[in-house]
């Protein structure tokens, strides 16, 4: 019987046994956080330029109703991922995570190629933005099917005694993504003339998103299938309707407690994609100088994601990271936001940072708890569930939620309105149970009996594989 490896065509062991573990690691490492990167360096450049490039595909009346109808496009791509979150992910369950991310990849690269190359609506009218809206259905249904799949390739690839580190991989990434794609809308908009940015300057970061993704696409063709998930194909045939509804039925409170874990992303995308404009349209601040301001406080959750995914290996995860994140998120968004009003390019790097830091805390340990919640066998699809349609409803619709406020003239309900989902989020956060430990727990939960068998049998086989080839 085939695996579902080597039914999507990945690299035989056999041709593996030549090469060294640490490279197959780093193969599998970067192959797992490449889509990550693609997948929100596309959905922040979108964000941070569409102020930009509104007049020129969303042409209105007036700067602000073209925006609105460029974020509502933005917002439209966060609407399919839960349909493609619920539809997709039991499919990484049932035939690997390595097809799904494979997928999902090549998506998000042809979709920024369509937004970085279609004409403006001087030039083709309607087309132009009908073709945005059809890549930014492309990159929602990608996206939708990205995060979870690469969650549990990452920790399922991962040593026990360092889950935390290696799921942090996963939101480092997107974090570096947000910093590189603050940073090249930054040097776009600084480095040419209104007219030029307006008319194709902006196009540049699209297309290197695509580009990058045509990268991690040959990446992963070379990437590996995760041994739990081999281990849990050989006795689990189950179709991918069967693991939704098992899903739905055996894990409700994972389900709680995942979305609550993915909610605080109201918070993130409102730092990541709509502080400068916030900070523009409220203060009068340059939209290049606030950009840089976000870069420098980007490198900091660069820096502090992986470094408390160590650490909660060694301190465990729930009793430090979510809760302390969370806290600091109610303590300091309000203050900060009111801080703005003070002029001076510190004062936006000090309010951007603070932001960071506490979005850090909380970003670093999500994703494997998040995958330590659920069995392997509906792991893509637990997370998946329950983070695409918090993100939907949520992620999505925070810039334009935000936009609203501060086009009523109520710029500091933005600040109540993340304050008061958090607070909701952080009650459930003293339900989780405590997973990190330095026991190093197997990732596959204690409930899965079946799966811990299979991954006797698929030790056995290897290991008569191997012996039957020495022989030979």
């Amino acid at each position: 019987m085939k695996t579902s490896k080597e039914a999507v065509g990945s690299p035989d062991p056999s041709e593996r046994a030549d090469v060294s573990e640490p490279r197959r690691r780093t193969v599998n490492m970067v192959a797992g956080t490449i889509g990550h990167f693609v997948e929100w360096y596309d959905w922040y450049v979108y964000g941070l330029l569409a102020a930009v490039f509104a007049g020129q595909i969303f042409p209105s009346e007036s700067p602000f109703a073209s925006l609105i109808a460029a974020l509502l496009t933005y917002a439209l791509g966060f609407v399919v991922r839960p349909l493609s979150g619920i539809i997709i992910s039991p499919l990484a369950d049932r035939f690997g995570r390595r097809l799904i991310l494979t997928l999902s990849i090549s998506g998000m690269a042809l979709g920024s190629l369509i937004i970085g190359l279609t004409p403006s609506f001087a030039t083709i009218g309607y087309a132009a933005p009908v073709l945005f809206l059809v890549a930014r259905i492309l990159q929602g249904i990608s996206a939708g099917s990205e995060g979870q799949s690469a969650i549990a390739f990452m920790v399922e690839h991962a040593p026990a005694n360092r889950r935390g580190l290696f799921g942090s991989f996963t939101n480092m990434a997107s974090g570096l993504a947000t910093l590189v794609a603050t940073g090249a809308a930054a040097m776009v908009t600084s480095s040419f003339a209104p007219a030029d940015l307006a008319a194709w300057g902006w196009r540049i970061p699209f297309v290197v998103g695509g580009i990058l993704g045509v990268v991690g696409l040959v990446i992963r063709a070379r990437s590996d299938e995760t041994p739990e998930f081999e281990a849990t194909a050989l006795v689990d045939q189950k179709s991918a309707a069967a693991r939704l509804m098992d899903l739905l039925r055996e894990h409700p409170k994972a389900l709680l407690q995942a979305a609550a874990l993915s909610a605080p992303a109201v918070a993130y995308y409102t730092w990541a994609t709509f502080l400068p404009t916030y900070a523009k349209l409220t203060t009068g601040r340059d939209l290049a100088s606030t950009l840089a301001g976000n870069v420098i406080g980007l490198a900091l959750l660069v820096i502090i994601v992986p470094v408390c995914g160590a650490l909660s290996d060694r301190l465990g995860r729930r009793k430090i990271f979510p809760i302390i994140g969370a806290i600091g998120m109610i303590v300091l968004f309000y203050p900060m936001l009111l801080l703005l009003n003070q002029p001076g390019f510190g004062v936006y790097v000090l309010v951007s940072a603070s932001g960071w830091v506490v979005l850090g805390i909380w970003q670093a340990v999500y994703p494997t708890i998040q995958a330590e919640l659920f069995p392997a066998s509906v792991r893509v699809s637990g997370i998946g569930f329950a983070h695409q349609i918090v993100i939907a409803v949520f992620g999505g619709t925070a810039p334009l939620i935000a936009a609203a406020f501060v086009g009523a003239g109520q710029p500091m309900n933005v600040a109540i309105y993340m304050i008061a989902i958090v607070t909701l989020c952080l009650i459930v956060y003293f339900t989780l149970p405590e997973t990190g430990s330095r026991a190093g727990r197997a990732t596959v939960a204690p409930a899965d009996p079946e799966v811990l068998e299979g991954e006797h049998l698929l030790l056995s086989t290897s290991s008569a594989t191997d012996g039957a080839k020495r022989s030979q």
